[in-house]
């Protein structure tokens, strides 16, 4: 079963490459990727921690918010728990985890006011 899988899979990225030549697709690599660029807010605590208020990100094309909060998460060693309670905004409206973001997405990230970590 397992065999029979990995080579539908291996027939279905050959495919991809003749279907999206100079293209890549999240399931596929083939020719570049297509990025996105979000524009991050950082607020409270999150401001001090990465030394400043606004970033600009790239982010493959269809992230979700759950992805740009994992690749912040080193950015706090020692306090892995505070992205657990993080609130996010995104174009000024509270987003949930699954929602997914597109170029231009303006993301606030919001730590807890007081207590919570």
């Amino acid at each position: 079963m397992e065999r029979l899988l990995v080579q539908w899979l291996f027939e279905r990225e050959r495919e991809a490459d003749y279907l999206f030549w100079g293209a890549r697709s999240q399931r596929f690599r083939v020719g570049y990727s297509v990025w996105m660029r979000v524009c991050v807010l950082y607020f409270g605590v999150l401001k001090d921690l990465v030394g400043h208020g606004r970033s600009e990100m790239d982010l493959a094309e269809g992230a979700s918010v759950a992805e740009l909060l994992e690749a912040h998460r080193g950015l706090a060693e020692g306090r892995e728990r505070l992205w657990e309670s993080i609130a996010v905004a995104v174009n000024q409206e509270y987003a949930r985890a699954g929602d997914v973001l597109k170029d231009g997405d303006e993301v606030a990230l919001l730590p807890p006011v007081s207590g919570g970590w």
